[in-house]
């Protein structure tokens, strides 16, 4: 498991300190973070998240500013893969609000008892194609990953 955000090692402590719980076994927040440290092979926390915080968020980051309606994109929604063509982008300052027509339905809830698909998703992102809205694993609600014009 490679982590790449601090959102995500933060989550994967909490994870590791509750199967630790259900085992008997108590530990703080602080060991929690210097174990997953070790397990990505950094010295210690301050050492893992220093590399987390100079990682870019998306190597090859499309450019957003070009996308123009029709382009098709790529990506992933609520950690969902998709494909999709962009119905409208408006600029917002440093952001874009987008709205993307998907090819296939993406179903926006893990459980499975019940489904919520979508077939339009609409947000705002930033330059580097990621939205500032996140979920509890740290992950963007919206990536934008590849531009095909």
């Amino acid at each position: 498991m490679t982590i790449e955000t601090i959102a995500e090692a933060k989550y994967r402590a909490k994870n590791l300190r509750e199967a630790m719980a259900v085992k008997g076994r108590a530990l703080s927040h602080s060991q929690a973070l210097e174990l997953v440290a070790r397990e990505q092979g950094a010295r210690d926390w301050n050492t893992l998240r220093a590399r987390l915080a100079q990682a870019p968020e998306l190597s090859d980051a499309p450019d957003i500013a070009s996308l123009r309606p029709g382009d098709r994109v790529e990506g992933r929604y609520m950690d969902q893969p998709f494909r999709g063509k962009m119905v409208d982008i408006t600029s917002e300052g440093d952001d874009f609000r987008v709205s993307v027509h998907l090819d296939h339905p993406v179903d926006t809830v893990s459980f499975a008892s019940f489904s919520n698909l979508r077939r339009r998703i609409r947000g705002t992102i930033g330059k580097n194609g990621l939205s500032s809205e996140r979920n509890s694993k740290g992950i963007p609600h919206i990536i934008i990953e590849k531009i095909k014009q």
